[in-house]
């Protein structure tokens, strides 16, 4: 004889965010944010399983914890609607679209049973009869009693800082509010968050257990203590990404949660119960065992280990209470669920627990798992334990979230790589994480380091963001090309250029381009260890106010270097003729001598004169690469002194928007060249500029031997990012020492690409955001994306190739990125 949901339904009502039973039980629900998975090290886990043994104590007699994880299916929706989406955002949504990952929701049920109310677990054909109203539920005092206990358990957890809770309303309950959402019960018996326009029938059978629609549900139980684990934890040790060095921590029941791949419920019950009721229980099973002792001898063991538990209960003050625990879960896919057979079993087993297959029993579990509906679990699925032990066995984590800010970089959580917004500039800087925006970026030669730090310039300059970047290798030359940043690089044929006196139309010289176009002079004509006299500061002061007086009158003349040095030689020298000004104080003809190789016909007549590629400051990317003239003693220092000027300039003058300078290696060279003070000054000042300096190295000698680093960069640089560190493993304590790095964090860098996914292409990254905040994320890219990052010689050249044959950078990635997808696809 079949029955409706309506008959069989044990709810009665909802009322203020409160959930009543037919058998006279209260609950209230709560939605759970918990922390995510590999962010907590043992320490944290272990304060939150205290946090959870606390909070059961203040729960009273007779009330059920049910925590209620939620692991669903599901997919990327790529949005490709958005008009100004660009080019490799539109290949990146591609790429990720449809990409499967698990949706996790939990929930908590908190439930009092009214005293006085019988303690015999009601029958699923119990359900059909409704009971007396329990004289607690006539008066406010008793319900209202319990929401302060409750209210007290939500503060003890909420106060480790881990999990965050959030009040369940009538809405949410019922499925009425949210368009489209189902209710909490909904959810449950349809399997499902969104509201369905039709309902699927739930059907029990002694074969297949439970089925709801086309689902095939399978029922395992953790409920008989015999087939428990013999030892539990807070925390058990994750091999995967764990090193000689290090143990990897992760919950102890997390492997039946984000890292059990499939749809499937994790059911967690504890009951509180009367201590005294229960004592006087197993007193009298103990003293009954004991009277058939010599009947066999497991009565005997059995006596004696009820004793030793009362005994450990009494001296050591524990909370005696019963608890059970199951994973449901459904596919409507046979082969899913032979698989379930497999993977679930296993899950359960690495815990040290016997899988137990639920079918003759699964409907009245099930039926149990109806969130305020714990009491319906039978006695004898329940197992007596300590709230120690019990809690070790609730989920801890969580998959990875992504930031609240719409600004970042898309980077993928390691389980699946399913793509998420990172936010590691302003939002941790909203929440007190950090206190600047700078960053460290350290990888070793083929770590990724280059690639990852492509994707991070890519996705600021789609946001926005100005950047100014020093390279030494041509890494950025693809992403230059594809974004028309200008690139300013040395060859014999194409020598760099650059114009610091040029001006727009209508502008006049500030105090800081005077200020840099000073400092420039100076090292043209003095040595690096040589003085410069007050005089000559104030000559040099007096030749740039009177040489942009004289272009603003001679319209005609072309600001550059050229026409300034004519200005001197011609105009300025007058002056000085005027005003009496000796050589000792300005030798003018010492000073036109010594700049002569940059005037025309010169040697370096090109560096200062550059007639394109001007508007330096209104350009979102540009990119100096030195790799050429790293070394060489005159061009190098007057490059650098240009790039800060550049920086500055946008630093200063560019309000309310983004601005970054990113230094590769080049920043080795900077030091040297006496440059080290402004690269104290530029970490310590960019922040108060909306700015953030970021520096990329990839020897670990680079950080021991530059004080400039340790001192200036390091203790300025909250954000701290790491590629891989498995080559220096063996000496990653000095690392670990100079970036200030915990245990925790050290954990996870030597973590990194230990257990990459098969078949997937990527490298993962460490990101530190002040104490305590670590992540590991992969980073994993289109095949357009990596067609412009990458590094690899061969592949350049073969893209820009592909570039010159169709007529732009970003045809010829398109269409060679085609070509190898058809390629792969054969």
């Amino acid at each position: 004889m079949e029955q409706t949901l309506n008959d069989l339904f044990p709810i009665e009502e909802i009322s203020e965010g409160c959930i009543l039973s037919k058998t006279g039980e209260y609950s209230v629900a709560y939605e759970l944010t918990k922390p995510e998975i590999f962010t907590l090290s043992r320490e944290e886990l272990e304060a939150l399983h205290q946090a959870w043994v606390k909070a059961l104590r203040v729960l009273p007699p007779n009330s059920v914890l049910h925590v209620q994880d939620w692991f669903a299916e599901s997919v990327f929706q790529a949005d490709f609607e958005n008009a100004d989406t660009s080019f490799l955002t539109r290949a990146s949504e591609g790429f990720f679209n449809e990409r499967p990952h698990l949706d996790h929701r939990a929930y908590l049920f908190l439930t009092k049973r009214p005293a006085g109310s019988s303690t015999d677990s009601p029958s699923l054909s119990g359900m059909l009869k409704k009971t007396l109203i329990a004289e607690e539920l006539l008066k406010s005092q008793g319900v209202q009693e319990f929401l302060g206990l409750a209210g007290q358990f939500e503060r003890i957890l909420s106060d480790s800082g881990q999990i965050r809770f959030r009040r369940l309303d009538n809405d949410e309950l019922t499925g009425s509010g949210e368009a489209g959402r189902a209710g909490i019960f909904e959810q449950y018996c349809q399997l499902t968050a969104k509201a369905l326009p039709v309902t699927r029938d739930i059907a029990f059978s002694r074969e297949d257990g439970v089925r709801i629609g086309d689902y095939q549900g399978l029922l395992y139980t953790l409920a008989d203590a015999e087939f428990l684990p013999a030892q539990c934890s807070s925390q058990r040790v994750y091999t995967p990404y764990s090193t000689d060095r290090t143990a990897f921590p992760i919950g102890f029941a997390t492997a039946l949660g984000p890292l059990l791949n499939c749809n499937h419920l994790y059911n967690q019950y504890i009951f509180i119960e009367e201590m005294a009721a229960v004592r006087k229980k197993m007193e009298l099973k103990q003293r009954r065992m004991q009277s058939l002792s010599t009947h066999a001898r497991e009565n005997s063991l059995g006596s004696e280990s009820i004793q030793g538990f009362l005994n450990e209960a009494l001296s050591g003050g524990r909370q005696l209470v019963s608890a059970h625990f199951n994973v449901f879960a459904w596919s409507e896919e046979p082969a899913d669920i032979k698989n379930y057979k497999k993977d679930i079993p296993s899950a359960i087993s690495n815990l040290g627990a016997v899988p137990h297959l639920e079918t003759v029993d699964a409907p009245s579990i099930w039926y149990a798992g109806i969130p305020g509906n714990a009491f319906a679990l039978p006695d004898y699925e329940r197992f007596r334990t300590f709230a120690e032990q019990a809690a070790c066995l609730l989920m801890p984590e969580t998959h990875y979230r992504s930031s609240v800010s719409s600004f970042g970089i898309r980077l993928g959580d390691r389980i699946s790589g399913y793509p998420m917004q990172v936010d590691i500039s302003d939002e941790p800087m909203r929440t007190g994480k950090i206190t600047n925006r700078n960053k460290f970026v350290l990888g070793g030669s083929g770590s990724g380091k280059s690639f990852f730090t492509n994707h991070l310039v890519r996705s600021y300059y789609e946001q926005g963001a100005h950047i100014v970047l020093v390279d030494v290798g041509g890494s950025y030359k693809g992403l230059c090309d594809l974004l028309e940043g200008y690139y300013f690089t040395y060859t014999e044929d194409a020598p760099i250029q650059f114009n610091p006196f040029w001006m727009a139309d209508g502008e006049k010289p500030d105090t800081e381009k005077k200020e840099s176009l000073k400092a420039l002079l100076l090292a043209l004509w003095k040595k690096g260890d040589e003085a410069f006299l007050r005089s000559e500061y104030v000559a040099l002061s007096n030749a740039l106010q009177g040489y942009y007086e004289f272009l603003s009158v001679n319209t005609s003349v072309f600001p550059c270097f050229d026409s300034f040095y004519e200005y001197l030689r011609d105009e300025f020298v007058r002056v000085l003729a005027e005003d009496r000004v000796k050589a000792k104080d300005f030798d003018m003809d010492n000073f036109l001598y010594v700049l002569r190789p940059f005037y025309e016909g010169g040697e370096y007549d090109h560096l200062l004169n550059a007639t394109e590629q001007l508007d330096l400051l209104q350009q979102r990317l540009i990119i100096f690469e030195l790799d050429n003239i790293k070394d060489h003693p005159i061009l190098f220092p007057v490059v650098t002194i240009i790039i800060m000027e550049v920086f500055i300039s946008k630093m200063r003058r560019l309000k309310g928007i983004r601005k970054v300078i990113l230094i590769e290696e080049a920043w080795k060279a900077i030091a040297k060249e006496g440059m080290s003070e402004y690269i104290k000054y530029l970490f310590k000042t960019v922040r108060k500029f909306f700015g953030e300096a970021i520096v990329v190295t990839q020897e670990v000698e680079d950080i021991i031997s530059s004080e400039v680093v340790k001192q200036a960069i390091i203790n300025n640089s909250d954000c701290k990012i790491l590629l891989d560190q498995s080559k220096f493993q063996n000496r990653f304590d000095e690392i670990q020492s100079l970036l200030g790095l915990t245990e925790k964090d050290k954990t996870l860098v030597l973590s990194v690409n230990k257990n990459n996914e098969p078949g997937k292409k990527y490298k993962e990254v460490f990101i530190s955001l002040g104490n305590g905040h670590s992540k590991v994320y992969r980073t994993e890219v289109s095949l357009e994306e990596y067609l412009t990052y990458t590094t690899e010689e061969t592949e350049k050249m073969k893209v820009q190739a592909y570039a010159a044959q169709y007529g732009s950078f970003r045809n010829g990635v398109a269409r060679l990125a085609e070509e190898m997808r058809q390629e792969l696809n054969k």
